[in-house]
């Protein structure tokens, strides 16, 4: 069935991670097309409510789609991110995070260009403003630190890419504290980005780390077919050394054969070691 979590809620000290590009709402599609966001938002909200991941990182959120996944999730969840142009409107990468396990202690939303404070600034070669939300949480459950950051990488620019999988890894490792790095890169795990990211075993790919993978390694971009074996993993999410990653997996969930988005969502239950960074302030 469906609405049989892949992972659901967490029980503390452990966290659900899930990272998902919704697919931006496009207008005037044909009303038959799987495409039509009026009808798969309610398959977006079926997988929410299953699976009341404790951090949310969305890509492609237009502020509309931003506000039903709010409305999906409930009131103990809040959220984080502004619209990728320069004046703070268009898509966003959001983090949505469940108030109940985690307080937010600093946050900054990054232009991936060579002027990473100007909203809306391009620089490598993307003909779209491309961003970068990163955050700090403390654990109310344990004390401990989080550092979590949602991106998008182009889709069509490959020195982009390459930029900005450099700037997303000195960001990873700028606070001394658990990262998770998340987000759509638009880029397979055999990719010159990936190897930046991953090179040196600073930050490990989830699906490589976990104790339990509980899907197939499923394609992350199905464009609303069946999950395929051998399809690109082009969604990632990267953790560093001190968090655990004791299952992971890719949600080819169907509703009446139909899919949310046309990528599939990628989750995992972590935890962070013990003492890595109790305590610590925030930036």
């Amino acid at each position: 069935m469906a609405d049989v979590p892949l992972i659901g809620a967490a029980v503390a000290p452990d966290l659900h991670v899930m990272t998902y590009n919704i697919r931006r709402r496009i207008p005037h599609l044909d009303p038959r097309s799987p495409d039509v966001w009026a009808h798969r938002k309610f398959l977006l909200r079926r997988m929410l409510a299953a699976e009341c991941p404790t951090l949310l990182g969305i890509q492609e959120g237009l502020l509309d789609q931003v506000l039903f996944v709010a409305q999906c999730l409930g009131p103990s969840y809040r959220w984080i991110g502004q619209g990728r142009n320069a004046d703070r409107r268009g898509e966003r990468c959001v983090i949505f995070y469940d108030t109940r396990r985690l307080d937010l202690t600093a946050w900054n939303q990054l232009a991936l260009s060579d002027t990473p404070g100007v909203p809306g600034s391009r620089s490598w070669g993307n003909l779209i403003p491309r961003t970068a939300v990163s955050a700090r949480f403390t654990d109310l459950a344990t004390g401990s630190s989080l550092h979590a950051v949602n991106t998008h990488l182009d889709h069509l620019s490959a020195a982009s890419r390459m930029r900005s999988a450099r700037m997303l890894a000195q960001l990873a490792l700028s606070t001394g504290v658990p990262t998770i790095v998340m987000g759509d890169a638009n880029s397979g795990v055999h990719s010159k980005p990936y190897r930046e990211l991953t090179l040196g075993g600073e930050l490990a790919d989830a699906w490589v780390a976990a104790d339990r993978r509980l899907t197939p390694a499923w394609g992350t971009f199905s464009n609303y077919r069946r999950p395929a074996r051998d399809g690109r993993r082009i969604d990632w999410m990267l953790v560093s050394r001190d968090i655990d990653v004791r299952a992971v997996g890719i949600n080819g969930a169907r509703f009446g054969g139909s899919a949310a988005s046309d990528h599939e969502a990628v989750q995992a239950l972590v935890r962070l070691r013990e003492g890595a960074t109790a305590g610590a302030s925030a930036d």
